[in-house]
């Protein structure tokens, strides 16, 4: 029996608790889920030194022709405070035509979806015209090492080869319709840290306070903006996430303090070019701050964090206009193209084919009582059956 139902399919994943990084059954159930409609499956168990294992799954079906991806994660972010869910976080229960669960928007219920769509369209057409492949992750909610990035080399390496992808993640903010994303901003993050000399409140002038320093340093990364956006993109927004002393007492001049930031930017940087920008104005506040006055100008250390994500936007006209075109066939409505929100792991599988995000309405992930109107679930469903048939139309022409 084919899985044409995207609120079975969803009650089934609901019903796996898998919190970063347990597998909890989820991949289990995708794949029964695939095997009834040809699909080749793989499990691929990724490793790394000082992380957790992570299970991921891999699978296709069809053969010679276009082949489109659909890419997401079984994985989901912790419940939080159990006992203040209305309905227990992994029964998938069913209360005024929602379903909750952790889970069920971001982005199982993507994955619900995309799967009963594809089961309507080989109960009704076949197999593709072409190939149509899963690529899911158990890492995307973690620290995204085990997950999309190796699966993605591992399924290169086997010859795998995409010609557009897909992926789940809820892109609406209001109602389905609402909104794709063609792109999204780069991420660069950081710490910075100024070094004083410990002493007493009391007797300032036998120490050297560097919260001083660090309000300076931190002040000089937020203000004047890095740019007023482009095109495509709002402009590059720097937040400073935490400053720290580590000091319990109240009357201790602080040994060093350290401050974290994350920046959001557009296409008017790289990484590289931003990393410079923010150390020529850490320069520029070092040098004209001090620790007290009449002292010697602050000092500091940056460290980067490893791995930033890289801006980007996608153009590929058939991918777009045909996502585009089915969301305004099944609701009326015309999808914002946006580059707005945060990283997803359509930053590692832009390197590999062009790749959009469409799904669900967001308002409730990771939230406490997060459920998805069962009234989506058949939309949405809809949507991927339609976009599928105009993909491989365009992409077969």
């Amino acid at each position: 029996m084919f899985p044409t139902d995207p609120i079975s399919n969803l009650a089934a994943l609901i019903r796996c608790p898998s919190v970063t990084p347990a597998e909890g059954g989820a991949l289990t159930a995708l794949a029964a889920m695939l095997e009834p409609l040809g699909f080749k499956i793989d499990r691929v168990v990724a490793k790394e030194a000082g992380t957790p294992d992570i299970d991921n799954l891999y699978a296709r079906i069809g053969g010679d022709g276009p082949h489109l991806m659909f890419a997401g994660h079984t994985d989901v972010v912790p419940v939080g405070d159990e006992a203040a869910w209305s309905h227990p976080p992994f029964s998938a229960e069913i209360a005024d035509g929602e379903m909750y669960g952790r889970g069920a928007v971001d982005m199982k219920g993507g994955i619900a979806c995309f799967v009963a769509a594809v089961a309507r369209h080989v109960e009704k057409h076949g197999p593709p015209q072409g190939s149509i492949s899963f690529l899911i992750t158990g890492d995307e909610e973690g620290p995204a090492i085990n997950g999309t990035v190796k699966l993605l080399e591992w399924a290169a390496a086997k010859g795998e080869h995409w010609d557009a992808c897909l992926v789940g993640e809820p892109t609406n903010p209001d109602q389905l319709g609402d909104m794709i994303k063609i792109g999204r901003r780069g991420s660069l993050s950081g710490r910075i840290t100024v070094n004083g000399v410990q002493g007493h409140a009391a007797y300032p002038h036998l120490a050297d306070n560097p919260v001083r320093g660090i309000l300076q340093l931190t002040q000089a990364l937020m203000d004047p903006p890095f740019d007023g956006g482009t095109e495509n993109f709002q402009p590059s927004n720097l937040e400073v996430t935490t400053i720290d002393v580590g000091n319990a007492a109240v009357n201790v001049i602080p040994a060093r303090a350290s401050a974290a930031f994350n920046i959001r930017f557009n296409d008017s940087w790289t990484a590289e070019s931003l990393k410079a920008e923010i150390v020529a104005r850490l320069d520029r506040a070092a040098a004209e701050g001090a620790l007290r006055p009449g002292r010697a100008p602050v000092q500091y250390d940056i460290a980067w964090s490893e791995r930033p994500s890289h801006v980007f936007l996608t153009r590929n006209n058939a991918l777009i206009d045909s996502l585009s075109a089915a969301v305004e066939a099944v609701t009326g409505r015309q999808p914002q193209l946006s580059t707005t929100g945060g990283t997803s792991d359509a930053r590692f599988i832009k390197d590999y084919c062009p790749v959009v995000e469409f799904g669900l309405v967001g308002k409730t992930m990771h939230m406490v009582d997060e459920r998805v109107a069962l009234a989506d679930l058949e939309t949405l469903t809809g949507i991927y059956e339609t976009f599928i048939a105009r993909w491989f139309g365009h992409a077969a022409a």
